[in-house]
């Protein structure tokens, strides 16, 4: 009898232990009454506050619809701390203890890219909020995004320094230890060297890390070259130091610069030297592009009564998240690869930032940038520029 006892405990704890090894990372939201999606921000360090800006956005999509397949949503909230070391470990975590079926995010192209080895490693689809870096989806099947990309942002603005403020010299600042400010600049070099037609159109390139705060070296070479307009593409503190003492070394030529800068701490940094500012970005709540647009304004602003503006990148952590659950109910599972097949396959999705469709690459097609400026101290819509 001991035996046969035995014999039956061996076997179930043979069966228990291959049903917990089965399936590595696979999420139990098939069986549970619950989807996990992971949200991958930094909430801490440099970009913090455009990481708190996209969950704004995302919470506030998960408030107004908080089920899908009849199973509540639950967020996962990981702080990736601005750091790409960090990035990684914050989405295996995501994936591996949290067993989230999606991830959204990360501000920051440098961050987002970082964490692309796991989500494809682990088949575990990602959404990009406002990444623009072309890297971040290039060859990962699993990584997707909702927003433009900065070769199309980078022709924006060399269109905008040339036709608009008649540029034929301009100067670059750039963040080098940043995927978005390096590539950024690198897309505005060559299309306003094309439109220019000149090799020698920028005149003056100064390179900068992230955290610095003395720029009176690259500012006082680029007062040399005297630019008619510096584009300066980078996070939105050390942006906002770069003009303000810019402003004090006398150098008055226009600044323009990324959607990076449409935060509330690029206003109170640099203060009446960021006034006249001009930045690209990918929605304004005073001109929504879609009913959903409408929609998102609207529930915005009962939420927060008392913000004047909606930044970008709220609206885009919004559509992440709606275009993430419009995958799941097509998929009719909560099965990630299923999840990754009905992402990719997203068509026409409406969307608060405009509509949306997934291409072969799992970028958003999009042709239509914003331009704000900074005037009186708000962010404030210029133009609408579309660029085929």
């Amino acid at each position: 009898m001991k035996k046969t006892l035995s014999v039956l405990l061996s076997l179930a704890l043979v069966v228990t232990m291959a049903a917990g090894c089965s399936g590595g990372t696979t999420t139990s939201s098939e069986d549970s009454d619950v989807i996990k999606i992971g949200v991958f921000q930094p909430l801490t360090g440099a970009n913090a506050a455009g990481g708190e800006l996209e969950v704004e956005g995302v919470e506030l999509a998960n408030q107004l619809r908080p089920e899908v397949l009849g199973k509540k949503v639950e967020l996962v909230i990981a702080d990736n701390k601005s750091d790409k070391a960090e990035a990684t470990t914050a989405a295996a975590r995501l994936i591996e203890k949290d067993k989230v079926v999606a991830i959204l995010g990360s501000w920051g192209s440098s961050l987002s890219i970082a964490a692309g080895d796991v989500v494809k490693t682990n088949q575990i689809p990602a959404v990009a909020l406002s990444a623009t870096n072309p890297q971040v989806t290039a060859g990962n099947d699993y990584y997707f995004r909702v927003c433009f990309l900065d070769p199309f942002q980078g022709t924006v603005m060399a269109n905008y320094a040339s036709k608009k403020l008649n540029a034929k010299k301009v100067a670059i600042i750039q963040e080098v230890s940043n995927d978005y400010s390096v590539g950024l600049a690198k897309f505005f070099t060559d299309s306003f060297v094309k439109l220019t037609g000149d090799p020698n159109a920028i005149v003056a390139t100064g390179n900068y890390n992230t955290g610095d705060q003395d720029f009176n070296g690259i500012l006082t070479n680029i007062k040399a070259a005297n630019p008619d307009v510096i584009f300066a593409p980078g996070n939105f503190t050390e942006s906002a130091l770069i003009i303000k003492q810019a402003r004090a070394l006398g150098i008055t030529a226009p600044f323009i610069g990324g959607d990076t800068w449409e935060t509330n701490e690029f206003i109170t940094v640099g203060g009446a030297d960021v006034e006249g500012a001009v930045m690209s970005t990918f929605f304004d709540d005073t001109n929504p592009l879609t009913e959903a647009g409408k929609t998102f304004v609207a529930e915005y602003k009962k939420a927060y009564p008392d913000r004047a503006n909606i930044a970008a990148v709220t609206a885009l952590g919004y559509d992440g998240y709606m275009m993430t659950l419009d995958a799941i109910e097509r998929a009719g599972s909560a099965d990630p690869v299923a999840i990754r097949d009905a992402l990719a396959e997203t068509k026409d999705f409406e969307g608060a930032t405009g509509m949306i469709t997934i291409d072969a690459n799992g970028d958003a097609t999009k042709n239509e940038a914003i331009i704000k400026t900074v005037k009186d101290g708000k962010f404030t819509y210029l133009d609408s520029v579309t660029v085929d």
